[in-house]
């Protein structure tokens, strides 16, 4: 393809939104092993004296919790339907409180504390960022053991079970399909009962992250409408062994690390309370995302759009054998910009998966693109990719493959379009196409005039007829709307030419003899044929050559 003629000129230029552009961030979700040899040898020498004495005053505060939690909740009706009151509140505040301030403490945590922790009626709501640990939980023992959301599975857990009982969470039921729905009216009913049930923690962020960032905040704590405080977590050590992201440190690992640790570290700083303003009311996608800046201004960390949505996307990814970083295409951005599905994104990330599968790096070249497409590299597949290819650097990721679908091919694949492009193939106007009606517009499209189209003609004839029907080229064009965007691309450069010409036609005629020599690649009957078929509007003039009214 290096060899070929001089690519056509760009004429389709379209306008890259910064919205679409990636954050300049690294993996959220991810957290790499970085324990040294020595950073192992210091562990495991400690760890020898540490870890069991650790886990044996841990396992006894449990049960000394499991107690206190059993008191409290006896006789009380389950499943939060009525908030705990009297000495049964009170015991829990103080005792679980007191038992997991002094887990942190064996553990090795070192805690330190700024800011003014707001009351109930002050802030209903305790937002906490980033959430990056099952650590985290230390915001629970300095805030008074408020409520939290969690999955109704652990309240069955044995043992904590009861002790997750007796801070009367929010339950979520993933078998429940209004769940969701039921969760936000639970959390508003708390929020606004003026302080007659606990204030209710959140992670906004509804995942773990590396906290090099804040990703998109969930709605959840900002639906009620009340002021809530804004709650920032920091861990300043050397050495990280709390941070349990996607990728990295499992649970089991980071629980063996820590607890081999002589000490970690832990900031936590209540920010002053955010309260709404009316138009934040109105809007809690906007009160969340002015709580996370301030909160990311705090922390002195960019924003994103990723979500939970990406991790998923990461994870099958990497089932794919991509990079994971791959699927992380701010799932939730890109879907509300696009109205697109988690689940069609999926199936464009096998499509996708396949195309890279000879590529380095997860990304998609010129080679693989024509590859795939079953046709050789020209002018014209060059076109298409570089309406792809948003960046420029000669590749294509993943996003720019999804975006590149949604805005140029999808939007291009309609009924119409498909219409047109077997009219034009449909030279007899018979109702079929036939190989050889193919390969002519395929071979006068691309400019290849001796290009083989045998194996893409087979690959569309479903019923091996040796003709296409409308249905088959319909399903087909449906099934890979990056054809359809190579039709109009084709069309357009076609356009583009036929402009050219026009303007010539004001020269003196020994200036448009060369002109009318150039072609798209093939020879000037065939795109003749093909332009007038597609655009008979736009050749039906006076000026229409009689070489062009016999060949159609």
């Amino acid at each position: 393809a290096a060899g070929g003629p001089a690519m056509a000129p760009r004429v389709l230029p379209l306008p890259r939104q910064r919205s679409f552009l990636p954050p300049s961030v690294r993996n959220p979700f991810a957290h790499p092993r970085r324990l040294s040899a020595a950073d192992k040898l210091r562990t495991i020498l400690l760890g020898i004296i540490l870890l069991p004495l650790r886990a044996i005053c841990i396992v006894i505060i449990l049960l000394l919790a499991w107690v206190f939690a059993s008191i409290a909740t006896f006789r009380h009706p389950r499943k939060g339907s009525v908030p705990l009151k009297g000495w049964r509140r009170t015991m829990i505040q103080r005792s679980l409180s007191c038992l997991t301030r002094t887990v942190f403490f064996v553990m090795g945590f070192r805690v330190k504390v700024k800011g003014k922790i707001a009351g109930p009626l002050e802030a209903p709501i305790f937002v906490a960022a980033p959430h990056s640990s099952f650590f985290d939980a230390i915001v629970s023992a300095l805030t008074g053991m408020p409520s939290m959301v969690s999955r109704a599975e652990n309240l069955s857990a044995p043992l904590f079970g009861t002790i997750l009982s007796s801070l009367q969470p929010v339950s979520v039921s993933r078998q429940d399909p209004d769940s969701r729905k039921n969760t936000v009216t639970e959390i508003t009913n708390r929020a606004m009962s003026g302080g007659q049930w606990p204030q209710i923690l959140i992670f906004p962020e509804g995942t773990c992250t590396n906290r090099s960032c804040l990703i998109t905040f969930k709605q959840g704590a900002f639906i009620p409408r009340v002021p809530v405080q804004p709650v920032l977590l920091r861990y300043p050590n050397k050495l990280d062994t709390v941070t349990w992201t996607w990728q990295g440190y499992s649970f089991k690992e980071l629980c063996v690390m820590t607890l081999c640790q002589p000490f970690t570290r832990v900031e936590v700083e209540f920010l002053p309370v955010h309260v709404p303003t009316e138009e934040e009311k109105k809007d809690p996608i906007l009160f969340a995302n002015r709580v996370r800046e301030t909160m990311a201004s705090a922390l002195n960390v960019p924003v994103t759009d990723h979500t939970f949505e990406d991790c998923r996307l990461m994870i099958s990814a990497g089932q794919l054998t991509l990079p994971m970083e791959a699927g992380l295409v701010e799932f939730t951005k890109i879907s509300k910009k696009l109205n697109l599905k988690w689940n069609h994104v999926r199936e464009q990330l096998d499509t996708f998966a396949a195309i890279a599968s000879a590529s380095k790096g997860g990304r998609i070249g010129i080679e693989e693109f024509a590859e795939y497409l079953k046709l050789p590299v020209s002018d014209v597949l060059k076109e298409l990719f570089l309406l792809f290819d948003r960046n420029g650097d000669g590749t294509i990721d993943f996003r720019e493959y999804v975006i590149g679908l949604s805005i140029l091919c999808n939007p291009a694949n309609t009924e119409e379009t498909i219409q047109m492009a077997f009219k034009l193939f449909d030279m007899d106007d018979d109702g079929t196409i036939t190989e050889d009606e193919f390969a002519c517009i395929i071979q006068s499209a691309l400019g290849l005039p001796e290009l083989d189209v045998s194996q893409l003609f087979k690959e569309i004839d479903a019923d091996e007829t040796g003709k296409l029907s409308y249905d088959e080229f319909k399903d087909f064009a449906l099934k890979h709307p990056e054809y359809a965007k190579l039709f109009t691309t084709y069309l357009e450069l076609q356009r583009y030419q036929l402009n050219m010409a026009e303007e010539d036609d004001f020269e003196p005629p020994e200036a448009n003899d060369a002109p009318a020599r150039k072609s798209t690649g093939a020879g000037s009957e065939t795109t003749a044929t093909a332009r007038n078929k597609a655009h008979p509007d736009g050749n039906e003039d006076d000026n229409s050559s009689t070489s062009d009214k016999k060949d159609d």
